[in-house]
């Protein structure tokens, strides 16, 4: 069995200095349905963790970000259906303040969410975790060069 690629996109735009994050509602018939989710989604055949991460991106919301990088950890997760133990890089994603995502047919709605709200609706804790790591860089001014991902 091949261990299938994966990865986490915390998108989040700044409102009135604060960042907000976009959460998307996974749609019936879908796998996590009616979960309040980030982006994620399966890295394809010759794709860079990052290329996935922006992929999806804009699959999942037709949006292109202005500030893409590497948050520094790992979503890891034990899956009992595959037996297998995922190790998922994270992402962030800086979306202007007037950006309205159109959804793929795999959700049904989408909010934007303060950290205390997000994790409110959120159910995974390393998503949770992440989420709030993300949060934790963003207002403390902290995210490094080498995060940062050349998008142009």
């Amino acid at each position: 069995m091949s261990e299938k690629k994966l990865i986490d996109l915390y998108p989040y735009r700044f409102k009135q200095s604060e960042p907000e994050f976009l959460l998307l509602k996974r749609a019936k018939g879908h796998v996590y349905q009616g979960q309040w989710r980030m982006v994620g989604g399966k890295v394809k055949q010759g794709e860079t963790f990052w290329q996935a991460a922006l992929r999806e991106l804009k699959e999942e919301t037709s949006l292109t970000p202005v500030k893409f990088w590497t948050v520094p950890g790992v979503n890891h997760f034990y899956e009992q259906k595959t037996d297998m133990v995922h190790s998922i890089p994270a992402f962030a994603a800086e979306l202007n303040e007037a950006d309205a995502p159109v959804l793929d047919d795999e959700h049904n709605d989408f909010g934007w969410f303060s950290l205390h709200k997000a994790l409110e609706v959120i159910f995974w804790p390393e998503q949770k975790r992440l989420l709030t790591l993300t949060n934790q860089l963003l207002t403390s001014d902290q995210i490094l060069e080498d995060w940062i991902v050349s998008i142009d």
